[in-house]
């Protein structure tokens, strides 16, 4: 199932997205919707992100391919900074260059994991339990930031930045992530396409250690880290696409 949060009317609600359409549910998306037997068309609303985070766990150095290009060992344990919930934007708004930075502005796609149900000290074993689904994400990043100040590595500052947390359209729950590839096109040009299953700490790795350093609530969604490919979005308007088997496509414009 896809599930989407949307305006509609000066109402927000939330459903299943079915092709061009969406079945209205009531409720609360992660415990027991029940569809309300309306029908809304996409077209007649606006989508919002799928859920509402208290926090968004991002990961650094998950993927073994580009720890291998970056000459990095693999972590003993997950690797996270986290970004601002005023960072987070939906599907089809505009990512903003911050008005006290003129670097380079990096997307970066990466898989999102929704958690369905309050996890703290959970095993790797049931941490599966807690998963509601899966979302995309863009990790957008002002690099020049990050090692501005040799003194403090700014994590939160150059990945928190109004906007840079585009994440959505939709959760998709019951998806297999054997064969699932993230990828990432700019302005009509494939950027980054990398598997999956590449992934150093696998989704309920990641929830277990996370959830055993803090609560993890419905709706916080952690950011699994991304591949190879990774680059600035440099034209006057950018188009950047972020898509994932399965999921969808989230789409946003960088303007600089």
């Amino acid at each position: 199932m896809l599930w989407v949060r949307y305006e509609h009317g000066g109402t927000v609600g939330f459903g299943c997205l079915d092709g061009d359409e969406i079945t209205v549910h009531t409720g609360t998306m992660f415990e027991a919707p029940a569809p309300s037997g309306d029908v809304i068309a996409v077209s007649d609303v606006k989508l919002l992100i799928p859920c509402l985070p208290g926090k968004m766990p991002g990961m650094w150095n998950n993927f073994h391919a580009l720890a291998e290009k970056l000459g990095n060992t693999a972590p003993e344990e997950p690797l996270y900074f986290l970004k601002s919930p005023s960072s987070f934007i939906p599907h089809g708004d505009v990512i903003v260059r911050p008005a006290s930075y003129d670097g380079p502005v990096v997307f970066e796609a990466e898989l999102g994991i929704v958690i369905g149900k309050m996890a703290s000290g959970v095993s790797a074993d049931h941490a599966a339990t807690h998963i509601f689904g899966y979302t995309c994400v863009n990790d957008v990043t002002a690099a020049a930031i990050l090692n501005k100040d040799p003194t403090f590595p700014q994590w939160a500052r150059a990945k928190g930045f109004d906007t840079f947390g585009p994440f959505g359209p939709c959760i998709a729950t019951d998806i297999d992530l054997a064969g699932v590839s993230i990828r990432a096109v700019l302005n009509g040009t494939e950027r980054q396409n990398y598997p999956a299953s590449d992934m150093i700490f696998s989704p309920e790795q990641l929830v277990s250690h996370l959830s055993h350093d803090m609560t993890l609530h419905p709706g916080d969604v952690i950011a699994c880290g991304t591949s190879v490919g990774v680059g600035s979005m440099k034209e006057t308007v950018n188009t950047i696409e972020i898509s994932i088997d399965g999921i969808g496509t989230l789409s946003n414009t960088f303007r600089q």
